[in-house]
């Protein structure tokens, strides 16, 4: 669940996205033990196949979990009990739903966040549902028993995405938790928006958007004019999709060391220095 790979500084957490799992920042790590001691973390209901079938149903089987299972605030209390661990707040970098989690985790405990990174996230979906997705992924076999099935079903990047997140079997690989408990806390986001967490973060934030993005349009350009606590920095990047920091990795990279090298030291910092 909870990965340390050392570096120098304060702790720093990375958020995955809805279908990934901590194994897909990696490529991230290398250069972030420059900023903080980096831990990666796979969310509840993206731990692998076999704990994700120890929600029981009458008849034995798997089923979805549901309720309060896949709110946003269980995904919240997961990350704040990682959090009261450490002696000093973490910087929180987040994909997607890990970004999300990344900026409502910051409002409810924000004595435990130094600043947060949201890649490719909007606050509000109300109204949407994954039904145009649906069919795509009664699509996916259980198991993949080739990479090339993968990468041709996905694209490179994304399927490098999944290769990474997946179970690997003794065949091949297989999904790393339930496509109908994913299903339900995308649909969660339907119901509501995140608005007033993000205006009761306190701390510095960097706001990535793909230019492809899979957000609402205009949301995270908007998010950056909220009056915050602090300050918000913003970068939508050229050509990029919504796994940016696969599809654009120096752009990405760039974009975090600046906001993560600007971060006053011991401070949450109301105003960006200079």
């Amino acid at each position: 669940m909870l990965v340390d790979h050392g570096g120098d500084g304060g702790p720093i957490l990375l958020l995955h996205g809805l279908m990934g799992r901590g194994r897909t920042w990696q490529p991230c790590v290398p250069w972030l033990r420059r900023y903080g001691r980096v831990h990666t973390y796979d969310a509840p209901h993206h731990r692998g196949m076999a704990a994700a079938n120890d929600h029981r149903g009458a008849s034995g089987g798997g089923t979805a979990a549901q309720g309060d299972a896949i709110t946003t605030e269980a995904f919240v209390d997961d990350i704040a009990t990682t959090l009261a661990g450490w002696q000093e707040p973490a910087i929180l970098i987040g994909h997607s739903m890990g970004g999300l989690h990344a900026w409502c985790t910051a409002a409810a405990h924000p004595e435990k966040v130094r600043a947060i990174v949201v890649e490719d996230m909007c606050p509000d979906y109300r109204g949407r549902t994954t039904q145009p997705w649906d069919a795509w992924f009664a699509s996916w076999p259980a198991e993949f028993t080739d990479e090339n099935e993968v990468l041709g079903m996905f694209g490179p990047v994304a399927g490098r995405y999944f290769l990474d997140s997946f179970d690997r079997t003794a065949a091949g690989w297989r999904l790393h938790g339930r496509i109908d408990t994913w299903r339900a806390i995308a649909n969660h986001w339907g119901t509501r928006d995140y608005w007033q967490q993000w205006q009761d973060v306190r701390c510095p934030a960097l706001l990535v958007e793909g230019e492809h993005t899979l957000t609402i349009p205009g949301q995270m350009n908007d998010m950056a004019s909220v009056q915050r606590a602090s300050w918000t920095d913003y970068l939508k990047v050229p050509g990029a999709g919504h796994l940016i920091h696969d599809e654009a990795p120096e752009e990405y990279r760039g974009a975090v060391e600046a906001f993560l090298s600007a971060l006053p030291a011991g401070s949450r910092g109301a105003s960006r220095p200079g």
